[in-house]
């Protein structure tokens, strides 16, 4: 469990594109409707920057320090902001340290729904760099733990805020590998 934490927590994985296919109205006494994406590739970018603002969130990250985990909770929504919540409260708690920084090596589109507002991107990180230690300065992290961790990022973009937010980070199997 550790092992899958420390990844999600780490590793960052996981980004935004959800889209609306409505077409904006507004009148003068509404306020406006955000636009759908333009394009897929746009919606793409929108989730992958997303994505990569959680990485580089997670990677300054100062367990000592919990003002440091909000822009981690920024990009993320539901369930997924709450277990992030929880893992990084039970982190600070426990009086850990992290070092070392992830990479991504891999970011890539899946599926989009504009239906739905959701995204998927497949992403591969490599957090053989990063390192979690307990008080007395041994490793929780286990000897089992990939250098390269598989993770499948879904995001879910906020209509009335016009921005993704990652509600999901899981394992994942199949192209592309890692």
């Amino acid at each position: 469990m550790i092992a899958r934490r420390t990844a999600a927590l780490l590793a960052a994985t996981a980004l935004a594109a959800a889209l609306s296919a409505c077409s904006p109205t507004t009148s003068p006494t509404s306020s406006p409707t955000p636009t759908a994406f333009a394009s897929e590739e746009e919606a793409f970018a929108a989730a992958e920057a997303t994505y990569r603002a959680y990485v580089d969130a997670l990677n300054k990250v100062d367990l000592s320090d919990p003002a440091t985990f909000e822009p981690v909770y920024a990009q993320m929504s539901g369930d997924a902001a709450d277990q992030e919540r929880k893992t990084l409260s039970a982190y600070h708690a426990d009086d850990l340290t992290v070092t070392g920084r992830s990479k991504l090596t891999v970011l890539e589109p899946i599926d989009w729904d504009p239906d739905s507002n959701r995204a998927r991107l497949a992403s591969c990180v490599d957090v053989s760099q990063v390192d979690v230690r307990d008080p007395a300065g041994k490793s929780i992290v286990t000897a089992e733990r990939p250098d390269i961790q598989s993770v499948l990022v879904t995001l879910e973009r906020d209509v009335k805020q016009d921005r993704f937010s990652i509600v999901a980070l899981d394992g994942r199997d199949g192209k592309p590998t890692c």
